[in-house]
């Protein structure tokens, strides 16, 4: 059924932090009157923070995670890593200062199903939580799904014996009491908070580290100095990401993967091969280096009963080795690039769709990013005029991980110095998910000014490498057809 006559402004699908930013975008561009929709199946906003763990933490500075340039209310400091519960706050404050300059019906346990542009308008059709079917009609539609993050279930085994939980079932009364071994199967970030937590909330467990490739880290005392070291210490994260894309030519992963190690890493798996952007302390590092019992470049495939009571944790290649019954095996595994969303072009023919999804990606893996300045280009009515570059990170995920945080950074990079170059400089300047905002305001210049005389030399480079990622694994990568994709 019809929601009746009213057509909205925007229809904003999805409220983590990309589809946030696209709202707070929206908002500075409406009028007070302006009329917008923001749906989600969860009961809140926050996207994957709503249901994680309740002890992740954000694993960088807060003042850099938001949506535009909207201020924290936490009385912390700036170097803190925020709390779950500390996140959802913000990303509420965020939904409350977009409402406060326009009207925004919220409806959240509401499920996207699909949409259709006919007339000028876009046609969004919902289901509400009694499951009913509703229509939605506006003017511009900004679809935000980004990663769709979901919790990890147990990892499913043979043994009868062992004990599967996820890090949002994790009970550490029940840990400490069993004083039972604890196996940890993953080597991301997760995995780290994980393993951080054991070690330091019950001294002495028996924890075991079974980390697949393993993950390099990136060292965030490097990238984020604290105190006056944020004057003359410390690499931007932005300088990195430069650095990356130079030696990057979409076949030499391995070579950038060894400079990054040595220059910039940081992990407590010996030869770790997967980077995807999180970041470590080398006080966290040492404490969970110190006190992981075992860590292994493992692939964990089964855990197994044997004859004499105890279990076998077997590998994919056939390797194993023993724990007691009564073992805790948490699931850490990836989360990210899991779902298969059908492919989008990351906007319609119109320009009155825009898509933030891994399949027609245009900033790599950074979809805040994606939601603040594609949302600046759709309001200037510029996604047709720009040729960017989509690319289908999930499908690159999917034939080589490794490759996909690199590419990310080239493709960010890219696309950027295109919107710097048709965007008003204000809309740069005022991002505040920009990590040089993390240094002194002489230091936030001097990357700016680097930034702008540097991006259209470097573009050649940048497409080069992008369409050598295109060719060699065979996925979509590079500016949209407009005339295909009209018919």
């Amino acid at each position: 059924m019809a929601d009746g006559p009213t057509i909205h402004d925007v229809c904003v699908v999805g409220a983590g932090i990309s589809g946030l930013n696209a709202l707070v975008v929206a908002s500075g561009y409406l009028p007070r009157s302006a009329r917008a929709v923001l749906v989600d199946a969860r009961p809140r906003p926050g996207g994957m923070w709503v249901d994680t763990y309740d002890y992740v933490r954000l694993h960088q500075p807060h003042p850099i995670f938001t949506a535009g340039n909207i201020r924290w209310q936490l009385d912390a400091a700036p170097s803190h890593l925020a709390s779950r519960s500390e996140v959802l706050d913000h990303l509420r404050h965020c939904l409350d200062v977009a409402a406060a300059k326009m009207v925004v019906d919220e409806r959240f346990g509401w499920t996207y199903l699909g949409h259709l542009e006919r007339d000028g308008l876009v046609d969004v059709e919902l289901r509400a939580p009694d499951g009913s079917t509703h229509r939605v009609l506006t003017r511009r539609l900004v679809t935000s799904f980004g990663h769709q993050v979901r919790p990890n279930p147990p990892l499913s085994t043979t043994s009868t014996r062992i004990r599967g939980i996820t890090p949002e079932t994790l009970d550490l009364a029940a840990v400490r009491a069993s004083e039972a071994p604890v196996w940890i199967v993953g080597g991301g970030k997760t995995a780290m908070d994980t393993a951080h937590r054991l070690l330091t909330e019950i001294p002495g467990c028996d924890v075991h580290l079974l980390a697949g490739p393993g993950t390099i880290f990136a060292r965030r005392d490097t990238f984020f100095p604290t105190g006056a070291r944020r004057w003359w210490a410390g690499t931007p994260v932005n300088t990195m990401a430069r650095e990356v894309s130079d030696r990057f030519d979409g076949t030499n992963e391995a070579e950038v993967r060894e400079w990054f190690r040595s220059t910039y890493g940081v992990g407590p798996v010996p030869d770790a091969r997967d980077y995807f952007g999180a970041y470590l302390s080398e006080a966290e590092n040492r404490v969970i280096a110190a006190g992981l019992r075992t860590v292994e470049r493992a692939y964990f495939a089964d855990a197994v009963d044997r004859g004499d009571g105890e279990v076998d944790m077997v590998d994919r290649d056939g390797r194993s080795r023993t724990t007691p019954a009564g073992s805790w095996i948490v699931n850490c595994t990836g989360s990210l690039l899991r779902s298969d969303h059908p492919y989008q072009p990351y906007a319609s023919a119109t320009g009155n769709v825009l898509s933030i999804q891994m399949r027609s990606s245009t900033f790599g893996g950074f979809s805040s990013f994606a939601g603040y300045f594609m949302t600046h280009l759709m309001f200037r009515d510029r996604l047709r005029d720009v040729p960017l570059y989509e690319l289908d990170i999930a499908e690159l995920h999917r034939k080589a991980p490794p490759v996909v945080i690199y590419a990310s950074m080239v493709l960010t990079l890219h696309n950027l110095g295109l919107l710097i170059d048709t965007l008003p400089k204000r809309v740069l300047l005022q991002c505040g998910l920009d990590y040089n905002l993390w240094y002194p305001v002489p230091r936030q210049v001097a990357g700016l000014t680097r930034l702008l005389a540097t991006h259209r030399r470097k573009r050649s480079h940048d497409q080069r490498t992008l369409d050598t990622i295109g060719a060699r694994f065979g996925v979509r990568c590079g500016p949209i057809e407009w005339t295909a994709a009209a018919s």
